[in-house]
């Protein structure tokens, strides 16, 4: 037993390791670093390690509790004030587009793959969630703007609500029980059972952590993930969306003045890289790699008809409302990365014994090796040509500073790229708000204080405090100096998306 312990202890910090210096190389050629970790599973299977594991119920259970912290770690990161507006067409994605891509999937998966249409429907609702993890991953190193990030993060977050409970439905014998409307009205019960109770964890975990006086400082972090992690529960003790209650709750939580906020960010942060490892190298085991070919064609059909017609279909139908300029829908068309999310919904018809089911987790397996690497390496230039980029935003800093803390600031980094309009402006010439100021430059390997006359340059880097109040006007106030320079207040530039 000792044995076997050290073996398995041995295999995964290789992995592990493995895994963690992959995603520089990932970066540098552009690959979404999840293709990398599946991999890594397949190489641990039979064809490489031999390693043997096919408990189809095991991953699905370990890959719930995956996507619970990679989930509360995008929530705990997005802006409130940036998803505040995004909202509507957010929710309208997660349900109206989720009913058009199911149907469009399945009218081709019945038609064209003359599936029966049980097993159509079930096509249809694994692939119709879009992938929190790839999306988070993939947006981290594409600047776009704030509100159409905040929008695809915020489906990602959400429309995993309603496609597991279709996916269980399904996936029960005979395909579930009641009429429509009665699934309707449960769906409708699980969404809004699930916000209320992640916005009520969420603000009661706030005011508790605001006014705890725990004895370390590493016990913030973990008692955030909890309380996200308990919003998942509760959630699904109560038959609500346990996913959305994840995502709401972390929300609630990213945007209070918690304690120690950089060790929390970071944390999670930390925590999110983990279960993504984890959990793309444990699909790698399950997959059976001799089944991998004959599934080849299903899925290049399938995620053919999925990228150029049922998202496209979801995107133009669900914000339709919202009048969404034609470049600013192509993003989101293109933008709707499928990944573990659809892998993991795969094992939940494979482990009730559904007919098909295994031929089902194959060919989403390879949709989402081919496709993932599709549109995860062709997205950055597609962004610049949409005109939908972001050049210069600020990021808060994962750093730990208690005097920042007690002042109740945030330290924010700007980078100036080539092309950027904040390019020849003086530091007085910004003109951010009363509470920001700029506080270190740095150029060429070397910092200095600025002073109101110092000229930015392309290159620069910038260190800029601002309290909490002052924060979202002087990103805004940055964004709009960086598209119009220094007259962007004559152009009417706002900088709010």
């Amino acid at each position: 037993m000792p044995e076997q312990l050290n073996l398995s202890l041995l295999l995964a910090s290789a992995a592990l390791l493995v895994a963690v210096g992959a995603v520089r190389l990932s970066t540098r050629v552009g690959l979404p670093s999840l293709l990398v970790y599946l991999a890594i599973g397949v190489a641990l299977g039979p064809l490489g390690v031999g390693v043997t594991f096919d408990d189809a119920e095991l991953t699905r259970i370990l890959g719930l509790g995956a996507l619970v912290v990679i989930i509360a770690e995008g929530g705990l990161t997005a802006r409130w004030t940036t998803l505040r507006p995004v909202l509507g067409p957010a929710v309208a994605l997660s349900t109206v587009g989720v009913v058009v891509s199911v149907a469009a999937i399945a009218l081709v998966a019945h038609y064209v793959l003359r599936l029966p249409w049980e097993l159509a429907w079930l096509y249809g609702a694994v692939l119709s969630s879009t992938d929190a993890a790839a999306i988070f991953a993939t947006l981290r190193r594409v600047r776009v703007r704030p509100a159409l990030a905040a929008l695809v993060e915020a489906e990602s977050g959400i429309n995993d609500a309603p496609v597991v409970l279709l996916v269980l439905l399904l996936s029960a014998p005979g395909g579930g029980h009641g009429t429509w409307w009665q699934q309707l009205g449960l769906a409708a019960y699980e969404l809004t059972a699930g916000a209320a109770i992640g916005a009520l964890v969420g603000a009661a975990g706030a005011w508790g952590l605001r006014r705890a006086a725990l004895p370390a400082a590493g016990l913030y972090p973990l008692a955030t993930i909890g309380l996200t992690v308990l919003a998942y529960a509760a959630g699904s003790v109560a038959h609500a969306s346990g996913f959305l209650a994840v995502y709401v709750s972390a929300v609630f939580l990213g945007n209070a003045r918690l304690p120690h906020r950089g060790a929390v960010l970071g944390f999670a942060d930390g925590l999110a890289w983990l279960a993504q490892i984890g959990l793309f190298i444990l699909l790698g085991l399950l997959v059976d790699p001799a089944g991998l070919v004959p599934a080849l064609g299903a899925a290049l059909v399938i995620g053919t008809a999925l990228l150029l017609v049922a998202r496209p279909l979801s995107v133009v139908v669900s914000v339709a409302p919202f009048r969404f300029p034609l470049r600013e829908q192509a993003f989101l068309s293109w933008a709707g990365l499928r990944g573990a999310v659809p892998i993991v919904l795969a094992t939940i018809p494979l482990s009730a014994g559904v007919p098909g089911a295994r031929a089902l987790f194959n060919v989403v397996f390879v949709l989402v090796i081919v496709f993932t690497v599709v549109q995860g390496t062709t997205l950055p230039p597609l962004v610049g040509r949409l005109g939908v980029a972001a050049p210069a935003e600020t990021t808060e800093l994962q750093v730990e500073s208690a005097p920042l803390e007690r002042m109740g600031a945030d330290l924010l980094q700007l980078d100036i790229p080539v092309g950027s309009r904040l390019n020849g402006v003086h530091i007085d010439e910004l003109r951010l708000p009363p509470g920001a100021a700029v506080m270190l430059v740095t150029r060429d390997g070397s910092g200095a204080v600025p002073g109101p006359s110092t000229r930015l340059r392309a290159g620069d880097s910038l260190l800029i405090v601002a309290t909490a109040a002052a924060r979202d006007a002087t990103e805004q106030r940055l964004r709009a100096v960086s598209r119009r320079g220094r007259l962007a207040r004559w152009f009417a530039e706002t900088g709010r998306e």
